[in-house]
């Protein structure tokens, strides 16, 4: 085995953390893909040897590729849309499909890839450090002496970007019922009446407070158009708008969480994430940008 065959073997003993780290700071898989991409090239460049803690480097690069990432697509993720000056995008991250059978929910919380949307959405409002700061510590548990330099502050300030991160993250995070098993039968009783035009069901499972997040991508208008809806009232009637969409609709793990996956004629059209308490949707998360789904997996899903 040649000196470069032994260090790409190195290096992919610490993709899927690196995949998981970058997935968990950007929220896009292709984006996740690029950065580790780019961590790869870096460390060809590097005198390896020199290296004595591989894991600890590549999770640093991959970070600052990362805050690069963040930083550069920041203004233009605040583009207005159409005509509307003050329409601004909604973004819903990349989600991460797994096939419905049983899975233990402590075997799923062990998967790279198993962050809910909700925090993800959460994520995306923070500044670009603040995030860097708080996936690489409190996640990844990355010490600050080592995020400061990425940052380029003290490692106190680092500290405090974090702290003001995890307020934020804690105050916004909505709770969630843990159990699949209840997932599925909100959810399925969500789409039984959805297809029914049941109207006082729908109410009956959505929170009164409940958030619709729906991505569509840039070229999308009209009634699809991506948008934010608030309140039970107004998001059962979204849901009644769209039901001729849910016929092809089939239950997945969406990011961990039971959520749905409409695919047709060999594409995904669409995914949906939600999250539940006490028995009813108080958060739902779609994407519908026909871009991004074209790179979406699917594994076990009908299309």
């Amino acid at each position: 085995m040649t000196g470069s065959e032994e260090l790409a073997d190195r290096f992919e003993e610490h993709r899927g953390h690196l995949r998981a780290v970058a997935y968990r700071m950007l929220g896009s898989l292709s984006e996740a893909e690029d950065a580790v991409q780019e961590a790869w090239l870096k460390l060809s460049r590097t005198a390896a040897d020199d290296i004595q803690n591989l894991g600890g480097w590549l999770t640093t690069v991959t970070g600052r590729v990362c805050l690069d990432l963040l930083r550069s697509r920041a203004a233009r993720r605040e583009e207005p849309m159409g005509d509307t000056q003050d329409t601004v995008r909604t973004f819903v991250p990349d989600p991460v499909l797994r096939p419905l059978p049983h899975l233990d929910p402590a075997e799923e919380a062990l998967q790279s890839d198993s962050v809910g949307l909700a925090l993800l959405v959460v994520l995306e409002n923070l500044a670009p450090d603040e995030r860097l700061a708080f996936v690489l510590h409190d996640m990844f548990a990355v010490p600050f002496d080592d995020i400061a330099p990425i940052v380029e502050r003290s490692p106190a300030a680092t500290r405090q970007l974090a702290s003001r991160a995890r307020r934020r993250v804690r105050g916004a995070t909505p709770s969630a019922e843990p159990d699949l098993g209840r997932q599925r039968q909100v959810l399925d009783a969500f789409l039984a009446a959805s297809r029914g035009g049941d109207f006082e069901a729908l109410l009956g499972l959505l929170h009164p407070d409940v958030v619709l997040r729906a991505d569509s991508g840039a070229l999308v208008r009209g009634a699809a158009a991506s948008k934010v809806v608030q309140g039970a009232k107004a998001v059962a009637e979204q849901a009644l708008l769209f039901a001729p969409y849910t016929r092809s609709a089939e239950l997945v793990l969406v990011n961990g969480s039971v959520g749905v996956v409409d695919a047709l004629g060999g594409r995904v059209r669409s995914v949906m994430g939600v999250t539940i308490a006490d028995g009813r949707i108080t958060g739902m998360y779609i994407l519908a940008d026909p871009e991004r789904l074209e790179r979406v997996e699917a594994p076990g899903v009908t299309r």
